[in-house]
């Protein structure tokens, strides 16, 4: 009985660099082009006369919407068919809805169409990197992890770099062009994913006792600190280039190149964001990037020199893939011996993600518009969502002990 234990096939071979490539080219797609490469079409959307700038608005709405419904149907999808089948139907759906966009029939066509990229956005975004990194080895996740998520940094940058030299061939060319990109990524992605032959997790936990206490108080601090750290993203994300070009008086040219910093920033996050978990843990990782994230939100609060605001700008951009990285991370090291939950948890932490990002862009779009445009609440309100997400964490080291907090 104890040789038939012992010569138990260990799981195959799984290349990690494809499986991390496949990743981040879902990130990219799904995040990085569905997502972010609309704010610069914006402007031309609405030049064009495809739609007044009130309708237009209301699509970046319907992307937001579609990735929480993603981030929900996800976790289910995977249950239903396999992780790999899902992934690349969901990369092909914001391939599909690229080529959509360059023809406005209607309002409700693009509507449709924003609605299903954020769907898949919201999907991929669920599955990808836990499909990933079930196939990882413990040691080399952080890495991986962030290697997954720089797509969503290279994403902010063609987005203003690429999508402005595409739109001088046209607003319908540069959807075409965008389809065309997101198609490549889906055929680099397609044969990078794991097969469907038993996970690193899976074969570690068949050798584990499996008396562990679930981790039930630690994943909901873990979802709360989640989504207080969505909050304090969301004044960079939505106000970074106003308050540079308005606020501060630089003009529109000067806040693009802080959004460009800010994209820099996102595609190198997520790879030191990583190499610092896997040599410190995930646990005390997530508490320096609460503590730097505070830092930067408030920069621009209390200092509006050239040298505070390139900081601030690069450090905020990075942890933005950089945060997402180190609580997917979180979650797999307190789920160790709960391999199947971890996909559930995964999704349910990001949905708390999703909503309260919503909430908060709403919200402090509204704070802005009726409080004379004061940027520095914003910031201050950012770096104290922050602050609180930092006081949960503590919080459950003392009260759950370091092994679960």
């Amino acid at each position: 009985m104890q040789r038939a234990v012992v010569n138990e096939p260990i799981p195959p071979a799984f290349n990690v660099w494809r499986g991390a490539l496949a990743g981040a080219s879902a990130s990219l797609v799904g995040i990085g082009l569905a997502r972010f490469a609309y704010t610069p079409l914006l402007p031309a959307i609405v030049s064009a006369h495809w739609f007044p700038a009130s309708t237009a608005a209301y699509l970046g709405a319907a992307n937001l919407g579609g990735y929480l419904a993603g981030a929900l149907a996800g976790g289910w999808l995977a249950r239903r068919f396999d992780a790999t089948s899902v992934l690349r139907a969901m990369m092909l759906l914001a391939t599909v809805a690229f080529v959509a966009c360059a023809f406005p029939v209607s309002f409700l066509w693009f509507f449709v169409w924003r609605f299903a990229s954020g769907l898949a956005g919201g999907a991929l975004m669920v599955l990808a990197a836990p499909t990933v990194l079930a196939h990882v080895a413990p040691s080399r996740r952080g890495f991986a992890s962030g290697a997954i998520f720089s797509g969503i940094g290279l994403g902010i940058v063609a987005s203003g770099t690429i999508v402005p030299i595409l739109l001088r061939q046209g607003l319908m060319q540069t959807w075409l062009g965008l389809a065309a990109i997101s198609l490549a990524l889906t055929a680099v992605a397609w044969n990078g994913w794991p097969g469907r032959g038993e996970s690193v997790a899976q074969h570690a936990s068949h050798h584990t006792r499996h008396s562990q206490t679930y981790p039930a108080a630690s994943l909901r601090a873990l979802y709360a600190e989640y989504a207080l750290n969505a909050v304090g993203l969301v004044p960079h994300m939505i106000f970074l280039v106003d308050f540079v070009a308005r606020g501060l008086g630089k003009g529109v040219d000067a806040g693009a190149q802080y959004w460009v910093l800010f994209g820099l920033g996102a595609i190198v996050g997520p790879l030191l964001t990583g190499h610092l978990a896997d040599r410190a843990g995930f646990g005390p990782a997530l508490r320096v990037a609460y503590v730097l994230q505070i830092v930067a939100v408030a920069l621009p609060a209390v200092v509006r020199g050239p040298a505070a605001l390139i900081v601030s700008s690069v450090v905020v951009g990075a942890f933005v893939p950089g945060i997402v990285a180190l609580v997917l991370g979180r979650i797999n090291e307190l789920l160790t011996h709960h391999p199947a939950s971890q996909k559930v948890a995964w999704s349910a932490a990001t949905t708390s993600f999703a909503v309260l990002q919503a909430v908060a862009a709403y919200g402090l779009s509204f704070l802005f518009a009726h409080d004379g445009g004061n940027y520095t609440t914003l910031f201050v309100i950012g770096a104290a969502s922050l602050a609180l997400a930092l006081a949960v964490d503590l919080f459950g080291a003392l009260r759950f002990g370091p092994k679960q907090a």
